[in-house]
Protein backbone atom coordinates (compact mmCIF):
# COMPACT_ATOMS: atom_id res chain seq x y z
CA UNK A 1 0.00 0.00 0.00
CA UNK A 2 1.21 3.57 -1.12
CA UNK A 3 1.07 6.48 0.52
CA UNK A 4 -1.13 8.11 -1.62
CA UNK A 5 -3.66 4.64 -1.54
CA UNK A 6 -6.11 6.92 0.30
CA UNK A 7 -5.81 10.18 -1.89
CA UNK A 8 -7.69 13.73 -0.50
CA UNK A 9 -10.62 13.71 -2.17
CA UNK A 10 -11.88 17.59 -0.95
CA UNK A 11 -14.69 18.70 -2.50
CA UNK A 12 -14.19 21.84 -3.49
CA UNK A 13 -11.31 20.86 -5.78
CA UNK A 14 -13.49 18.99 -8.08
CA UNK A 15 -17.21 20.08 -7.38
CA UNK A 16 -17.82 20.86 -11.18
CA UNK A 17 -15.78 17.94 -12.15
CA UNK A 18 -18.43 15.74 -9.54
CA UNK A 19 -21.21 17.39 -10.87
CA UNK A 20 -20.62 16.35 -14.36
CA UNK A 21 -19.28 12.58 -13.92
CA UNK A 22 -22.62 12.18 -11.91
CA UNK A 23 -24.48 12.59 -14.76
CA UNK A 24 -22.00 10.70 -17.36
CA UNK A 25 -22.47 7.55 -14.68
CA UNK A 26 -26.26 8.15 -14.74
CA UNK A 27 -26.23 8.00 -18.68
CA UNK A 28 -24.35 4.98 -18.46
CA UNK A 29 -26.23 3.40 -15.54
CA UNK A 30 -29.92 4.15 -17.25
CA UNK A 31 -28.61 1.90 -20.41
CA UNK A 32 -28.25 -0.60 -17.99
CA UNK A 33 -31.36 -0.06 -16.54
CA UNK A 34 -33.30 -0.20 -19.54
CA UNK A 35 -31.90 -3.40 -20.61
CA UNK A 36 -31.57 -5.39 -17.85
CA UNK A 37 -34.56 -7.45 -16.14
CA UNK A 38 -35.99 -5.82 -12.67
CA UNK A 39 -33.92 -6.87 -9.63
CA UNK A 40 -34.99 -6.46 -6.45
CA UNK A 41 -33.62 -3.17 -4.44
CA UNK A 42 -32.45 -2.23 -7.55
CA UNK A 43 -29.66 -3.80 -8.02
CA UNK A 44 -30.11 -4.69 -11.65
CA UNK A 45 -29.40 -0.82 -12.60
CA UNK A 46 -25.95 -0.29 -10.81
CA UNK A 47 -22.21 0.15 -11.84
CA UNK A 48 -19.00 -1.91 -9.99
CA UNK A 49 -16.27 -0.90 -9.17
CA UNK A 50 -13.38 -2.53 -11.33
CA UNK A 51 -9.32 -2.20 -11.54
CA UNK A 52 -9.10 0.68 -13.81
CA UNK A 53 -12.35 2.39 -12.78
CA UNK A 54 -16.47 1.27 -12.94
CA UNK A 55 -18.49 -1.39 -15.12
CA UNK A 56 -22.03 -2.09 -15.93
CA UNK A 57 -20.98 -5.83 -16.07
CA UNK A 58 -22.70 -7.88 -18.93
CA UNK A 59 -26.24 -6.11 -20.28
CA UNK A 60 -28.27 -8.36 -22.11
CA UNK A 61 -29.09 -7.38 -25.49
CA UNK A 62 -32.05 -9.47 -27.11
CA UNK A 63 -29.56 -12.74 -27.71
CA UNK A 64 -26.87 -10.61 -27.85
CA UNK A 65 -24.55 -9.07 -25.03
CA UNK A 66 -22.47 -5.86 -24.11
CA UNK A 67 -20.75 -4.13 -21.12
CA UNK A 68 -19.96 -0.26 -20.91
CA UNK A 69 -16.40 0.65 -18.84
CA UNK A 70 -15.39 3.70 -17.29
CA UNK A 71 -11.41 3.59 -17.86
CA UNK A 72 -10.08 6.33 -14.96
CA UNK A 73 -6.57 5.47 -16.13
CA UNK A 74 -6.49 6.19 -19.70
CA UNK A 75 -9.53 8.33 -18.96
CA UNK A 76 -12.21 6.69 -21.64
CA UNK A 77 -15.20 4.96 -21.68
CA UNK A 78 -15.26 1.60 -23.56
CA UNK A 79 -18.36 -0.41 -24.83
CA UNK A 80 -17.36 -3.93 -26.12
CA UNK A 81 -20.14 -5.93 -28.05
CA UNK A 82 -20.21 -9.88 -27.74
CA UNK A 83 -19.05 -10.23 -31.25
CA UNK A 84 -15.92 -8.29 -30.30
CA UNK A 85 -16.70 -4.91 -31.55
CA UNK A 86 -15.30 -1.84 -29.21
CA UNK A 87 -16.86 1.62 -29.13
CA UNK A 88 -14.63 4.38 -27.59
CA UNK A 89 -15.73 7.80 -25.98
CA UNK A 90 -12.97 10.35 -24.69
CA UNK A 91 -13.19 11.46 -21.39
CA UNK A 92 -12.42 15.05 -21.31
CA UNK A 93 -14.00 18.23 -20.32
CA UNK A 94 -17.13 18.22 -22.65
CA UNK A 95 -20.16 18.93 -21.73
CA UNK A 96 -23.17 16.12 -20.71
CA UNK A 97 -25.17 16.65 -24.04
CA UNK A 98 -21.39 16.11 -25.99
CA UNK A 99 -20.67 13.14 -24.38
CA UNK A 100 -24.54 11.39 -24.88
CA UNK A 101 -24.60 11.90 -28.17
CA UNK A 102 -20.93 10.20 -28.83
CA UNK A 103 -21.77 7.41 -26.37
CA UNK A 104 -25.27 7.16 -28.92
CA UNK A 105 -23.60 7.25 -31.72
CA UNK A 106 -20.95 4.15 -30.98
CA UNK A 107 -23.64 2.37 -29.34
CA UNK A 108 -25.41 2.90 -33.40
CA UNK A 109 -21.64 2.06 -34.78
CA UNK A 110 -22.24 -1.44 -32.91
CA UNK A 111 -25.94 -1.90 -33.99
CA UNK A 112 -27.17 -1.24 -30.78
CA UNK A 113 -30.37 0.75 -30.03
CA UNK A 114 -31.30 1.94 -27.10
CA UNK A 115 -33.53 4.11 -25.57
CA UNK A 116 -33.21 5.78 -22.08
CA UNK A 117 -35.31 8.30 -19.75
CA UNK A 118 -33.16 11.33 -20.35
CA UNK A 119 -33.77 13.27 -17.36
CA UNK A 120 -31.42 12.76 -14.41
CA UNK A 121 -32.41 11.44 -11.06
CA UNK A 122 -32.13 12.50 -7.75
CA UNK A 123 -30.35 15.92 -8.68
CA UNK A 124 -32.11 19.90 -8.34
CA UNK A 125 -33.05 21.38 -11.26
CA UNK A 126 -32.49 18.18 -14.17
CA UNK A 127 -31.39 19.14 -17.32
CA UNK A 128 -32.13 16.38 -19.64
CA UNK A 129 -29.44 14.81 -20.81
CA UNK A 130 -29.45 15.95 -24.24
CA UNK A 131 -29.46 19.39 -23.78
CA UNK A 132 -27.18 19.99 -20.68
CA UNK A 133 -24.54 22.31 -21.95
CA UNK A 134 -24.58 23.39 -18.33
CA UNK A 135 -22.46 20.91 -16.72
CA UNK A 136 -18.92 20.31 -18.86
CA UNK A 137 -15.85 19.84 -16.53
CA UNK A 138 -13.51 17.10 -16.50
CA UNK A 139 -10.40 17.00 -13.88
CA UNK A 140 -8.65 13.81 -14.86
CA UNK A 141 -6.32 13.89 -12.00
CA UNK A 142 -9.46 14.19 -9.66
CA UNK A 143 -11.61 11.44 -11.17
CA UNK A 144 -8.93 9.18 -10.72
CA UNK A 145 -8.70 9.97 -7.43
CA UNK A 146 -12.52 9.12 -6.84
CA UNK A 147 -12.07 5.79 -8.36
CA UNK A 148 -9.01 5.41 -6.46
CA UNK A 149 -11.23 6.09 -3.26
CA UNK A 150 -14.04 3.66 -4.64
CA UNK A 151 -11.42 0.95 -5.11
CA UNK A 152 -10.02 1.28 -1.29
CA UNK A 153 -13.81 1.54 -0.03
CA UNK A 154 -14.85 -1.61 -2.15
CA UNK A 155 -11.90 -3.60 -0.99
CA UNK A 156 -13.08 -2.90 2.51
CA UNK A 157 -16.76 -2.70 2.28
CA UNK A 158 -16.30 -6.31 0.81
CA UNK A 159 -14.78 -7.69 3.92
CA UNK A 160 -17.26 -6.31 5.64
CA UNK A 161 -20.05 -8.41 3.20
CA UNK A 162 -18.16 -11.33 4.49
CA UNK A 163 -19.17 -11.51 7.76
CA UNK A 164 -23.02 -11.52 6.85
CA UNK A 165 -24.84 -15.01 5.53
CA UNK A 166 -28.33 -13.03 5.61
CA UNK A 167 -29.66 -11.47 2.81
CA UNK A 168 -26.99 -9.17 1.79
CA UNK A 169 -27.19 -6.51 -1.70
CA UNK A 170 -23.47 -6.96 -3.58
CA UNK A 171 -21.15 -3.89 -2.67
CA UNK A 172 -22.55 -1.48 -5.50
CA UNK A 173 -22.30 1.51 -7.40
CA UNK A 174 -25.69 3.48 -6.93
CA UNK A 175 -25.40 6.29 -9.89
CA UNK A 176 -28.66 8.04 -8.15
CA UNK A 177 -26.87 9.15 -4.98
CA UNK A 178 -23.79 9.05 -6.39
CA UNK A 179 -22.81 6.33 -4.07
CA UNK A 180 -20.72 3.05 -3.35
CA UNK A 181 -22.62 0.82 -0.65
CA UNK A 182 -23.68 -2.53 0.71
CA UNK A 183 -26.86 -3.29 2.36
CA UNK A 184 -27.78 -5.66 4.99
CA UNK A 185 -31.18 -7.37 5.61
CA UNK A 186 -33.00 -8.66 8.63
CA UNK A 187 -35.28 -10.77 6.93
CA UNK A 188 -38.28 -8.95 8.08
CA UNK A 189 -40.64 -6.19 6.19
CA UNK A 190 -40.53 -2.78 6.85
CA UNK A 191 -43.09 -0.17 7.16
CA UNK A 192 -43.97 1.36 3.45
CA UNK A 193 -41.55 4.11 2.75
CA UNK A 194 -42.90 7.84 2.50
CA UNK A 195 -41.20 8.79 -0.82
CA UNK A 196 -40.29 11.82 -1.43
CA UNK A 197 -36.46 11.59 -2.56
CA UNK A 198 -36.10 14.32 -5.37
CA UNK A 199 -37.39 13.13 -8.80
CA UNK A 200 -37.12 9.77 -8.21
CA UNK A 201 -40.77 7.36 -8.63
CA UNK A 202 -42.26 6.84 -5.22
CA UNK A 203 -42.96 3.04 -6.47
CA UNK A 204 -39.00 2.31 -6.84
CA UNK A 205 -38.17 3.94 -3.03
CA UNK A 206 -40.62 1.84 -1.59
CA UNK A 207 -39.41 -1.69 -3.56
CA UNK A 208 -36.11 -0.42 -2.08
CA UNK A 209 -37.00 -0.40 1.21
CA UNK A 210 -39.43 -2.93 1.25
CA UNK A 211 -37.51 -5.04 3.96
CA UNK A 212 -36.00 -3.63 7.18
CA UNK A 213 -31.88 -2.57 6.05
CA UNK A 214 -28.75 -1.74 7.75
CA UNK A 215 -26.85 0.20 4.83
CA UNK A 216 -23.31 1.46 4.74
CA UNK A 217 -21.19 3.11 1.86
CA UNK A 218 -19.24 6.02 1.16
CA UNK A 219 -20.43 9.15 -0.64
CA UNK A 220 -18.26 12.26 -2.19
CA UNK A 221 -20.71 14.70 -0.18
CA UNK A 222 -22.91 17.95 -0.40
CA UNK A 223 -25.30 20.32 1.42
CA UNK A 224 -25.23 19.60 5.25
CA UNK A 225 -22.12 17.28 4.41
CA UNK A 226 -19.32 19.78 2.45
CA UNK A 227 -17.28 17.03 2.23
CA UNK A 228 -16.20 13.15 1.57
CA UNK A 229 -17.67 10.47 3.75
CA UNK A 230 -18.81 6.98 4.87
CA UNK A 231 -22.12 6.71 5.92
CA UNK A 232 -24.22 4.60 7.98
CA UNK A 233 -28.14 4.30 8.50
CA UNK A 234 -31.15 1.67 9.57
CA UNK A 235 -34.30 1.72 7.87
CA UNK A 236 -36.57 1.58 9.86
CA UNK A 237 -34.86 3.79 12.34
CA UNK A 238 -34.85 1.96 15.52
CA UNK A 239 -35.59 3.64 18.74
CA UNK A 240 -32.31 4.93 20.45
CA UNK A 241 -30.47 4.27 17.23
CA UNK A 242 -29.26 8.29 16.68
CA UNK A 243 -27.56 8.19 20.44
CA UNK A 244 -26.04 4.71 19.62
CA UNK A 245 -21.65 5.34 20.60
CA UNK A 246 -20.11 4.01 17.47
CA UNK A 247 -16.20 4.13 16.80
CA UNK A 248 -14.58 5.78 15.92
CA UNK A 249 -15.03 9.28 17.80
CA UNK A 250 -14.76 10.85 14.74
CA UNK A 251 -18.19 9.29 13.67
CA UNK A 252 -21.40 11.19 14.50
CA UNK A 253 -25.11 10.97 13.73
CA UNK A 254 -26.13 14.07 11.48
CA UNK A 255 -29.72 14.98 12.00
CA UNK A 256 -30.07 16.63 8.21
CA UNK A 257 -29.58 13.52 7.01
CA UNK A 258 -30.51 10.53 9.79
CA UNK A 259 -27.58 8.69 9.27
CA UNK A 260 -24.44 8.36 11.18
CA UNK A 261 -21.56 10.42 9.31
CA UNK A 262 -17.59 9.10 9.61
CA UNK A 263 -15.65 11.89 7.44
CA UNK A 264 -13.52 10.54 4.96
CA UNK A 265 -10.04 12.20 5.86
CA UNK A 266 -10.82 10.45 9.30
CA UNK A 267 -10.16 7.19 7.73
CA UNK A 268 -7.54 8.56 4.87
CA UNK A 269 -5.36 9.61 8.12
CA UNK A 270 -5.32 7.01 10.35
CA UNK A 271 -2.99 4.64 11.02
CA UNK A 272 -5.08 2.08 9.65
CA UNK A 273 -7.53 3.17 7.64
CA UNK A 274 -8.83 -0.70 7.00
CA UNK A 275 -9.49 -1.01 10.86
CA UNK A 276 -10.82 2.62 10.93
CA UNK A 277 -13.44 2.06 8.44
CA UNK A 278 -14.55 -1.61 9.86
CA UNK A 279 -14.90 0.03 13.10
CA UNK A 280 -17.57 2.54 11.49
CA UNK A 281 -19.22 0.10 9.70
CA UNK A 282 -19.37 -2.80 12.64
CA UNK A 283 -20.43 -0.54 15.36
CA UNK A 284 -23.20 1.20 13.06
CA UNK A 285 -24.90 -1.76 12.17
CA UNK A 286 -24.26 -3.72 15.87
CA UNK A 287 -26.45 -0.47 16.82
CA UNK A 288 -28.83 -1.21 13.87
CA UNK A 289 -28.95 -4.63 14.78
CA UNK A 290 -29.41 -4.79 18.75
CA UNK A 291 -31.77 -1.86 18.72
CA UNK A 292 -34.12 -3.60 15.89
CA UNK A 293 -33.71 -6.95 17.62
CA UNK A 294 -32.24 -8.43 14.45
CA UNK A 295 -31.61 -12.31 14.72
CA UNK A 296 -27.73 -11.56 14.94
CA UNK A 297 -26.58 -15.92 15.55
CA UNK A 298 -28.80 -16.88 12.48
CA UNK A 299 -27.43 -14.05 10.04
CA UNK A 300 -23.59 -13.37 10.99
CA UNK A 301 -20.73 -15.61 9.91
CA UNK A 302 -19.31 -16.01 13.13
CA UNK A 303 -15.74 -17.12 11.67
CA UNK A 304 -13.11 -14.74 10.02
CA UNK A 305 -13.48 -15.60 6.39
CA UNK A 306 -9.89 -15.38 5.16
CA UNK A 307 -8.58 -18.02 8.71
CA UNK A 308 -11.47 -20.65 7.39
CA UNK A 309 -9.68 -23.98 6.22
CA UNK A 310 -8.72 -24.43 2.66
CA UNK A 311 -11.61 -26.74 1.00
CA UNK A 312 -9.35 -28.86 -1.51
CA UNK A 313 -11.55 -29.87 -4.10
Amino acid sequence: MTSDAWPGLPLEAWQETYATLHLWTQIVGKIRLTQSPWINHGWSVTLYVTPRGLTTSAIPYGSRSFQIDFDFIDHELLIRSGEGGIGAVPLRPQSVASFYRQVWRELERLGLRVKIHTQPNEVEDPIPFDRDERHASYDSEYANRFWRVLAQSDRVFKRFRARFIGKCSPVHFFWGGPDLAVTRFSGRTAPRHPGGVPHLPDAVAREAYSHEVSSCGFWPGGGPIPYPAFYSYAYPEPVGFADAVVKPDAGFFSLDLQEFILPYDAVRLAASPDDTLLAFLQTTYEAAANLGNWNRRELEHHVDPRREPDRAA
